[in-house]
């Protein structure tokens, strides 16, 4: 997991920490049959300035998933949370000021009743905001989401279910979870075949130089 924003010394320690957790996350859910095959490259396009913090954290997860999942995320939210190595979606700071702050962006261009904003569950007791976006929430003309999961925030972002592991450790067809794991799986398969040509190739070049 590459995060670009580290590599030409524009992210913090922070955001460096939240990116490795995703790592984590990945492994401690799709490696447990076998290698991760993978890699990813997380930046903030056409940002030029320093940036710090985890409160992005669960939003780049959110990408990744909809990435390997192909399944597109819808463009009417914005999504602010911490997260863990197991998927629940933390804390963050300065709650109020980035829903008023998405509010204003989405009043100046139009309120559609299909924008909102995603927050983790635990900032609910945090919120104390303006008379106007109260109003607009209470219309059905915005929305505030709390999250307190990741299979919770894809599902909503996305309309698929994320899907839970039978017991047999399975997903169920459709998931978002299972179509992760299925990419995941080709992108192994096809670095295995990738390696045996090469071995078999080199194999063959040896054989020649030695006769």
């Amino acid at each position: 997991m590459v995060d670009i924003e580290r590599e030409v010394d524009l992210g913090g320690p922070l955001h460096g920490k939240g990116v490795m957790i995703l790592t984590s996350f990945l492994a401690g859910r799709f490696g447990l049959d076998g290698p991760l095959s993978l890699e990813a490259r997380l930046v903030f396009e056409q940002s030029y300035g320093g940036i710090d913090g985890d409160s992005a954290s669960s939003t780049e997860l959110y990408c990744l998933l909809s990435a390997l999942a192909e399944v597109p995320i819808r463009q009417g939210f914005a999504v602010t949370g911490s997260v863990d190595q197991n998927g629940t979606v933390q804390a963050i700071g300065g709650v109020n000021e980035k829903i008023e702050g998405f509010f204003d962006l989405c009043a100046a261009r139009g309120l559609t009743g299909e924008q909102g904003v995603l927050i983790p569950a635990t900032n609910v007791r945090h919120l104390m905001l303006r008379r106007d976006v109260v109003e607009a929430c209470r219309q059905g003309r915005f929305a505030i989401y709390p999250i307190a999961t990741i299979d919770q925030g894809i599902e909503l972002l996305t309309g698929v279910p994320a899907g839970e592991r039978d017991v047999r450790g399975d997903y169920p067809p459709g998931t978002v979870n299972r179509k992760v794991l299925a990419r995941l799986a080709t992108f192994h398969r096809r670095l295995e075949a990738a390696h045996a040509g090469t071995n078999v190739g080199g194999g063959r070049d040896n054989g020649r130089n030695g006769r």
